[in-house]
């Protein structure tokens, strides 16, 4: 007991008919462990680390009665050992690994007595098992055949048994059986699937096994641009099966997919694809698999086309609007080279679970039929506008999900004449914008028109514009009139000035002579 023996000793006497080693460290049992000892009867060997049994272990033992392997590490039995042990009685493999149990196991112990397979780790077994074991057999012989039949102990119990149409036929056994099989625990429990978890196995009735048969509802889809899109595959079968999706012969993420059962043999997978791009319009493939077999069904998934920002008269929108659907949408920081927009949204299930907004964002040109199209993920809510062409009129809309802009959700801008001037630049986006956020009295944080307010402001720009000629005559003490003096030349001559000509603000001598002008583009009149 407690001794450092790291295998068996090889000077055991012949005649020695017990052994008992155990809290060693014994890990295996080599072929012909105790050959010389063939008058042992008796072999104790538990709570070693025994991992590894020979085939041959046990040769030459054929007076072998009992045999103890409990709390050891042992995940497999070559059970075919046991033709060298026709006289074991007491076979103990509880609380080891094992998780196989094959249909020839028992068929060289006929006159064993007491089994114990508890607290191992079984999950399915076939009743054949049973059935080949001459024990069993014996008990089973027709009547008129008298022939006293000793009682054999079974333990199964402490078993993560799954109880799906694999155990089928053990569970019918379990039920039927009787003397002279005896079970130390009759109450066997099911650790799977969930739905029968903890129910012994008295209480359940399993159905046979059957091949995975698969369906979708939908095999054709048609999506607009930004919908997010849900692919539903159906899957019958039994045992539950694996069921994986795949597109163009790649195998799609994991956390796309979720599956769960919704019957005892139906279970519902489901493919999440945010915010639909044209390229992922395709056939996409729902394949079930279990050990009888795999099945499969392809969706086809078509994007329709991108969204266009003007729609006259109004917005058409391509889904019914969401209750409440809005972006409040502003011009937060403004830079030489672009805009960075932010925006919140004002939808009920957008304040409920910011985490779960998509946006779609639509960028061009003002007169532009088709706009860029950017698909923003849950949890952002700001994005910079650069690389803008000079002397350009341009518009920005943010919707919810799959939702067209509304009114108030676009922001339209125009950039300076001259993109060599980078300062200039700079000012006259901000001047352009802050006139007509003057005139709408609309905070000053935000540089830019809504497109329903458009009207308004161009009526009032040309009436600004004859003050700063004066050359100050009426110096306004207010921060926005005071941007409008610093304008400089040309920006004045791009905002306004008399059908005759330009304004006459820049001295000849700052002209060279001979000189001519190219076209020149009146940024105020993109208005």
């Amino acid at each position: 007991m407690s001794a450092l023996l790291r295998q068996i000793p090889a000077n055991i006497p012949q005649d020695v008919r017990k052994i008992r080693i155990e809290n060693s460290h014994l890990t295996e049992l080599p072929r012909g462990s105790f050959e010389n000892v063939s008058a042992l009867e008796y072999l104790w060997l538990n709570f070693n680390n025994i991992t590894v049994m020979h085939i041959k272990s046990l040769e030459y033992l054929p007076a072998l009665k009992e045999l103890r392997l409990q709390g050891n590490k042992l995940s497999s039995v070559p059970w075919t050992a046991f033709q060298d042990t026709p006289a074991l009685k007491i076979l103990d493999l509880k609380h080891n690994r094992l998780d196989v149990l094959p249909e020839h196991a028992l068929r060289y112990l006929p006159n064993l007595t007491y089994l114990d397979l508890s607290s191992n780790q079984l999950t399915v077994i076939s009743r054949d098992v049973f059935y080949s074991w001459p024990v069993y057999q014996r008990s089973q012989r027709v009547e008129g055949q008298i022939e006293a039949i000793s009682n054999a102990v079974l333990a199964l119990h402490d078993n993560p048994w799954i109880c799906d149409c694999r155990l089928r036929g053990f569970v019918q056994f379990i039920k039927s059986v009787g003397p002279p099989i005896i079970l130390m625990n009759s109450y066997l429990t099911c650790s799977s699937p969930k739905f029968r978890a903890g129910k012994f196995f008295h209480e359940v009735e399993l159905n046979s096994c059957m091949k995975p048969l698969t369906s979708a509802l939908d095999t054709n889809l048609t999506v607009p641009v930004g919908l997010n899109v849900t692919l539903t595959c159906l899957v019958q079968a039994s045992p539950s099966p694996a069921v994986w999706w795949t597109y163009a012969l790649k195998l799609l993420r994991a956390f796309n997919v979720s599956t769960e059962p919704i019957s005892e043999e139906t279970v519902r997978s489901e493919l999440l694809i945010p915010a639909a791009r044209p390229a992922d319009a395709g056939n996409y493939t729902c394949t079930a698999a279990n050990f009888l077999g795999n099945t499969s069904v392809a969706i086809t998934l078509r994007v329709g086309a991108p969204w266009a920002s003007t729609t006259p008269p109004g917005w058409a929108p391509i889904a019914p609007a969401e209750p409440g659907a809005h972006v409040e949408v502003r011009i937060a920081k403004q830079t030489v080279y672009g805009i960075t927009l932010e925006w919140f949204a004002a939808t009920a299930a957008a304040a409920a679970e910011p985490g779960e907004t998509w946006y779609t964002l639509l960028v061009g040109r003002y007169d532009a039929t088709q706009k860029d199209t950017i698909y923003i993920g849950p949890g952002v809510n700001t994005y910079s506008v650069t690389d803008l062409l000079p002397a350009t009129k341009y518009e920005v809309c943010v919707a919810v999900r799959n939702q067209a802009p509304r009114k108030g959700q676009c922001v339209v801008f125009v950039t300076g004449s001259d993109i060599s001037q980078l300062e200039q630049r700079e000012k006259l986006i901000h001047i352009i914008v802050i006139v007509c956020a003057m005139v709408l009295a609309v905070p000053a944080g935000m540089y830019a028109c809504t497109t329903e307010a458009r009207p308004g402001c161009l009526a009032r720009c040309p009436g600004a514009c004859p003050r700063r000629r004066r050359g100050g005559q009426a110096q306004a003490a207010g921060s926005k009139e005071s941007t409008l003096d610093s304008l400089p030349a040309g920006s004045e001559d791009g905002l306004c000035h008399p059908e005759g000509g330009r304004g006459s603000r820049q001295s000849p001598a700052h002209e060279e002579p001979g000189k001519t002008h190219p076209p020149h583009r009146n940024s105020a009149d993109l208005y």
